[in-house]
């Protein structure tokens, strides 16, 4: 009897989870079934039309933004009015300048102002041409260089500053011609 019982034993220590043929058979099949099944539905699922895409609320939108040109000629008139210094601070400057939005010195401020006035004109000018702190280049406008030097000198002068305004340079034909006629009038006295 003793030699059924280590049988017994050793049969039950070596077998598999696998008891019988039908097992195995069931085993084999859903070893490659459910494999085939989940490969099925993952190609569905990354082919389907149904998900959106990526940060794009809107389709066309998004269409529009990735097939956009690189650069873009932007037509001006060479010959327009340039702007005062006033028009421009209400064109784009007052939008901070005049709440004192973040850390911008408010419009007529002139404790503010006074360190800023002392640095200078051309100081003044780098800073609202290219920018500085959360400032953008010319506070996000399009401006002529001119136009930003006016808006520079009309709120450091509303603040105490004593900077004169910059003027426009003379078009070379007509300094030219008026530059000729004023020669032949002090020649005549």
């Amino acid at each position: 009897m003793s030699d059924n019982h280590h049988a017994a034993a050793h049969d039950e220590v070596h077998t598999g989870p696998v008891k019988n043929p039908k097992q195995l058979l069931l085993t084999v099949f859903f070893s490659f079934v459910i494999p085939i099944f989940v490969i099925i539905g993952l190609v569905y699922y990354v082919t389907s039309d149904k998900k959106p895409a990526a940060g794009a609320v809107n389709p066309e939108k998004a269409l529009a933004a990735r097939i956009q040109k690189i650069g873009r000629i932007e037509i001006r008139d060479a010959n327009r009015q340039l702007k005062t210094g006033e028009e421009v601070f209400k064109a784009q400057c007052t939008a901070c300048h005049t709440a004192g939005v973040v850390g911008a010195p408010k419009f007529g401020d002139a404790a503010a102002w006074a360190p800023r006035i002392a640095t200078g004109y051309e100081a003044l000018l780098n800073s609202a041409t290219k920018g500085k702190n959360a400032m953008p280049a010319q506070g996000g406008g399009d401006f002529e260089p001119l136009e930003i030097g006016r808006a520079v000198v009309y709120m450091a002068n509303a603040a105490g500053g004593k900077l004169e305004e910059p003027k426009a340079p003379a078009a070379p034909a007509a300094a030219a011609s008026a530059a000729a006629p004023a020669a032949p009038a002090e020649a005549a006295k």
